[in-house]
């Protein structure tokens, strides 16, 4: 899982937090006595924060702040506390990827809250090391898809400030072209790759090692999470009743047919990193389609300034276009010595004002019920779905099998020539040892 958590650390945590920030990697709570200032002003409660970015230089007057960073702002306004940052620098922590570090820090009970990955906030929770968030007076203001994703044996143990949604980029002006409609089925997007190969668009999908599983979660849970019976059928897959190969098999043979047909160059895959890897042929009008996440499309230095009418729309499954959706989330330690003074931050941070404030920066989707979001035409297709309430949850704390991480790296396994079944077998000893 190394690699994959140092991406998602990087491409998720570090992706959303657009502005530049300086870092500072000294453990604050173990130097607190050295940052004191002898001065006749009260003494304010600070509570001590875990991330992949801190607070911005004060120098100059027109200083670029992190969405992040302005709710925290407006909370230690409100609340008349500090928040002190401890920082995720790869040069001080060597080897270690930013979600292995933030699992050492939260055992050890080193800070009061935390920016954590899904995977981290699954292990953690079921561990009981996060404390519960339910009562938290903006808690009635999420989605219903944010509680369902965070909460363990009962309790809501993360929050984050957007949540992430994935998609198809696609390059309408190549569609229009051909003559093509946008897929809603994987048999649509085997057509449209057909006639796209043919028109000489050697590898019409520009994929790399770490989002193909979008393809393989949106059909295999598609029914899973549209189908009404959600609870029961995670509870089946949960107890061994259901076979969780069962749900991802459509998936991978769906990902192994556009690997035959040479619509996906698994070998150039396997070595892409994201945006990083396809992202060039793609805003150079070689590749007509890619995938990648919500944030890509607002960022000018990924997909926000392409010379041709950019298009998102959910992966195509055989309900429709389908949103994946994942995010990360903030959880606090249950260890926490400052716990009231946490729980207040964190509040204040996940209002609906403060979120207000954080998606009108960095025009994501909110994860308050109450906030509807401003998107470019571009993403109005995936925003429409998931108002409609269609997508499939890319991280779900409730499966006992970890999801997000465990799926990409065996769709790593199928594009270094691992067959289907090799594949399914590694699902289905992960839901095994899920069992003991």
């Amino acid at each position: 899982m190394e690699s994959k958590r140092m991406k998602l650390a990087t491409v998720v945590l570090i992706g959303m937090l657009t502005c530049a920030a300086t870092a500072c990697g000294a453990d604050k709570r173990t130097n607190l006595g050295e940052n004191l200032i002898n001065n006749e002003e009260e003494e304010k409660s600070t509570v001590i924060m875990f991330g992949p970015m801190g607070k911005t230089s004060t120098d100059g007057e027109n200083t670029s702040r992190t969405a992040q960073e302005r709710t925290v702002l407006m909370a230690e306004e409100a609340l008349g506390i500090s928040v002190d940052f401890n920082t995720y620098t790869a040069q001080d922590y060597q080897e270690k990827t930013y979600d292995d570090v933030c699992v050492e820090r939260v055992r050890s009970g080193l800070d009061d809250i935390y920016l954590l990955n899904a995977d981290v906030i699954k292990m953690l929770g079921e561990e009981g090391t996060l404390a519960d968030l339910s009562g938290l007076e903006s808690v009635k203001n999420l989605r219903e898809v944010v509680k369902t994703a965070n909460t363990i044996n009962g309790k809501l143990v993360a929050i984050p400030q957007e949540v992430v949604a994935y998609g198809l980029f696609i390059n309408q002006d190549l569609f229009d072209r051909y003559d093509l409609k946008l897929p809603e089925t994987p048999k649509d997007l085997l057509e449209c790759c057909n006639v796209l190969k043919k028109n000489g668009f050697e590898t019409p999908i520009g994929a790399n090692r770490w989002w193909l599983e979008n393809f393989v979660l949106a059909q295999g849970f598609a029914d899973l999470y549209n189908g009404g019976n959600t609870e029961e059928e995670i509870a089946a897959i949960n107890s061994g009743e259901a076979k969780l190969s069962d749900y991802m098999r459509p998936g991978f043979e769906f990902l192994q047919q556009l690997i035959d047909l040479g619509y996906i160059d698994a070998e150039e895959a396997y070595t892409m990193e994201a945006i990083d890897g396809e992202g060039p042929d793609f805003k150079a009008q070689k590749t007509p389609i890619v995938m990648a996440y919500w944030a890509a499309a607002n960022a000018e230095a990924f997909y926000g300034a392409t010379d041709f009418n950019l298009q998102v729309i959910g992966f195509p499954t055989d309900r429709g276009q389908m949103p994946v959706m994942s995010m990360t989330g903030y959880g606090i330690n249950a260890k926490s010595e400052n716990q009231e003074d946490t729980m207040n931050l964190l509040d204040q941070m996940v209002s609906d004002e403060a979120l207000a404030l954080y998606m009108e920066t960095n025009q994501v989707i909110s994860p308050s019920k109450n906030l509807e979001v401003d998107c470019k035409d571009a993403l109005k297709p995936l925003n429409d779905k998931i108002n409609e309430g269609v997508y499939v949850l890319g991280s779900n704390a409730n499966l006992k099998v970890e999801q997000w991480g465990n799926t990409c790296l065996i769709v790593r396994e199928l594009l270094n020539g691992a067959s289907v079944d090799e594949c399914m077998a590694q699902f289905d000893k992960l839901q095994e040892e899920s069992l003991k």
